[in-house]
Order: C-alpha cells, then sequence, then structure tokens
C-alpha cells in the first residue's frame, strides 16, 4: 500500500451534553422534541405517555468517531449510540480497520456486518457500522480532495428541495419549505375522541398552511391496521401528502393493508429499517410508496446506496430521513430523491439552526427551504472541538 491510503488509528468519542451530535431525541426538557405530544409505542402506558424522554429515547446518546490516515487526514462523522456504541467500534470493529485501505468501503462494511451478525444486523449495532462508515466516506473525500456527493456519481439537481419537521407548519411555509411534518397526538389508546382531536388538529394545520402547502403525518409506529385506515379516511378532505410510519416496522403484511385499503394515501416508513435485506421486504412486496432510510442508523452511506439501487428497479422513491449533511450528499445523487427532510433542531422549532448543534463548525443549513452543496472536501464538517465536550473511549 502506498501513500496516504491506509488507516492508522481510529478514536470513538462519547458527547456528554444533550442537544448536540448525531441523536436527534437527546433533548432537554422545554425542546419541543421532547414536549411535544406523539402517539408512540408506550402512549399506552399513561406514566411514558407525555414526553418519549420519559421512557429513555434519548438514553444512548451521541458517539463522534475519527478515522486518520497515515498522512494524518482526518475522517469525521457523528451518530446515535453513545457509549455503547463506541465500546462496539473500539472493542470489535476497530481490528477491520486498522492498516485497512479507505478506499475499500465495501469490504470494510461487509467484514463489519458479517463479524456482528450473530448479535446484530439491526439496531445498536448497525448505527454504529454507520458511523463508522460515514467517519470512512469523509475521510477517503479529504484525501481525494472531493466532496461525497462527487465521489458517488454527482449531483443531478444544483440544490436541494427540503421539506421541514416540527411544530410550526405554517411558519415552515413562510420560511420556503417545500412541506411541513408534524407528530400525530394520539393513537388507538385513545379512542374515538382521541381521534376526533387528532382530525380537529389536522383541519386546523390546514387551514393554517392554506390548500396547497404538503403536510406529512409522523405515526412514529403507534398506530394499528384498522386506526390507521380509520385515519387516513378521515384526513382525506385535508390532502395529506403522506402518512408515515403507521404501524411496527416490521409488520410488512400491515402496510400492504394499508396500501390495498387507502391506494389514494402514500404510505411511507423505514427510518427504522435496516440494510437491504430489511428494505427488500419492503420494496420488492410494494407495501410502501416512498422509503426513508436513516443513513445514520440503516448501515451508513454505503448500504444505503445499495437500498437506493433496489428502490429504483421498483421506481419507488427514497426521502431519506433526516442526517442533515449525510443525507443531503446521497439525495443531490439521486433522481429518484425528489426532496429530504430537515429536522427542526432549535428548542421552539422555530428557527433553522445546524441539525448536529455545535458539533461542527460549519455545518450547512437551509435557505428558503432549499440548500446547496459546495466543493468542501468530505461531507464537508469541521469538528469544532472548542465547542463540545467529548470523551475519548479507550
Amino acid at each position: 500500500m502506498s501513500g496516504p491510503f491506509e488507516i492508522r488509528a481510529v478514536r470513538a468519542f462519547v458527547l456528554e451534553a444533550g442537544d448536540t451530535g448525531g441523536d436527534y431525541h437527546r433533548r432537554k426538557e422545554g425542546h419541543w422534541i421532547s414536549d411535544t405530544l406523539i402517539s408512540n409505542p408506550m402512549s399506552g402506558y399513561p406514566e411514558y405517555r407525555q414526553r418519549r424522554t420519559s421512557w429513555g429515547i434519548g438514553v444512548l446518546g451521541s458517539v463522534v468517531v475519527e478515522i486518520e490516515a497515515v498522512d494524518g487526514t482526518i475522517g469525521v462523522a457523528t451518530g446515535m449510540g453513545g457509549e455503547p456504541a463506541a465500546y462496539l467500534i473500539k472493542r470489535h470493529f476497530e481490528r477491520f480497520l486498522l492498516d485497512s485501505d479507505p478506499r475499500d468501503t465495501a469490504r470494510i462494511w461487509d467484514q463489519m456486518f458479517r463479524a456482528s451478525m450473530f448479535y446484530g444486523r439491526k439496531g445498536l449495532t448497525m448505527t454504529a457500522i454507520s458511523v463508522v462508515d460515514l467517519a470512512l466516506w469523509d475521510l477517503l473525500g479529504k484525501l481525494r480532495g472531493e466532496p461525497v456527493y462527487k465521489m458517488i456519481g454527482g449531483a443531478v439537481r444544483d440544490e436541494l428541495t427540503l421539506y421541514c419537521t416540527g411544530p410550526e407548519p405554517a411558519l415552515y411555509k413562510e420560511l420556503g419549505f417545500f412541506g411541513g411534518k408534524i407528530p400525530l397526538p394520539e393513537g388507538p389508546m385513545d379512542g374515538p375522541a382521541g381521534l376526533r382531536r387528532n382530525v380537529d388538529r389536522i383541519a386546523a394545520v390546514r387551514d393554517a398552511v392554506g390548500p396547497d402547502f404538503p403536510i406529512m403525518l409522523d405515526c412514529y409506529m403507534s398506530l394499528d391496521v384498522p386506526y390507521a385506515i380509520d385515519l387516513a379516511e378521515k384526513v382525506r378532505p385535508f390532502g395529506i401528502y403522506w402518512i408515515e410510519e403507521a404501524l411496527h416496522p416490521d409488520d410488512y403484511d400491515g402496510h400492504k393493508l394499508l396500501k390495498a385499503a387507502c391506494p389514494w394515501m402514500r404510505w411511507t416508513t423505514g427510518e427504522h429499517e435496516y440494510t437491504r435485506y430489511g428494505f427488500r421486504n419492503l420494496v420488492v412486496n410494494r407495501a410502501v410508496d416512498i422509503i426513508q432510510p436513516d443513513v445514520m442508523w440503516l448501515g451508513g452511506l454505503t448500504e444505503l446506496i445499495r437500498v437506493a439501487a433496489l428502490a429504483n428497479a421498483y421506481d419507488i422513491p427514497v426521502v431519506p430521513h433526516g442526517s442533515g449533511a449525510y443525507s443531503y450528499h446521497f439525495s443531490i445523487t439521486q433522481p429518484q430523491a425528489p426532496f429530504c427532510e430537515y429536522i427542526n433542531i432549535s428548542p421552539d422549532g422555530r428557527s433553522v439552526a445546524p441539525v448536529f448543534g455545535n458539533v461542527f463548525k460549519n455545518e450547512v443549513i437551509p435557505d428558503n427551504g432549499r440548500l446547496a452543496l459546495g466543493n468542501a472536501p468530505g461531507f464537508g464538517l469541521e469538528l469544532d472541538r472548542q465547542a463540545v465536550q467529548m470523551i475519548e473511549f479507550e
């Protein structure tokens, strides 16, 4: 091996503070993400109904990974998983990286996945693999002096169009976003009265944003098939753009039933799906209209490219979940990715803030609901060591 294309060090850091880093949900009390009522898998337990943080949605926290080449060039990425992810990265996955060529992304990914198959395949293990993979792509871009999107096919459009997830869709319309996604407050456990309140809430949002602004509903894995069908029928007059993640992620047959019962509604899911093997069930069976992989969770950019190729063969659009610059660099290369998500991370959901908080010095943010990517190498992110408190996992 010659030149700088050799890895000499892998470092994993745990972020101490909340409200920053790759764990979207680790937010302090008072933040709209932690305090806004949303129907969720724990809503059936009154003591855990009001806030997702009460049942531990942010318990893992954020991790930062650095991969250093022999010439001192460093690739960096943040993701979800905190100390448990850092443990997996240092105790298990590091061996597949040290002395390897960072251009061998497919081999490194395959070795991490196969070596962890007996305990992994989904969840925490895949978030750890994802952040390593993203740091690897960042390193490769910096070694080559190219942005990641240039290395995976180049841009198919000059800029990205974004929709905004948050509590203030009327404001997001004023800010120039394509559409707004809101949480569904109540679910099956709230009975017919809760369903009426959901419909009233959606009617009020439609009235506030006018007839043409797309509204998406986030149901966060909390509904069942009959309730989801009933909801879709009752909100049909309001022109909802899609209903997202209505069912348990593994209920592939249920998703097919929703499509059959309400073919006029767009049904989406995928943020809690992992690898091409999980997405194969959704795509090949045409169980959804749009897939929403999260590049920081499903297995990183290497695996997202494979998932997108599978979806493209079935003409199923790919609209990634969150993930800031990591999703932007992917989406701008994809003809079947018509727009992208911006998760509003500001505490009150009323200002446009960096998705990863203060982790990076130069994170790109939307302007008038749009975003252009420059020519900075890698993902264009520089770690701000002065602003963020990190503890290295030894």
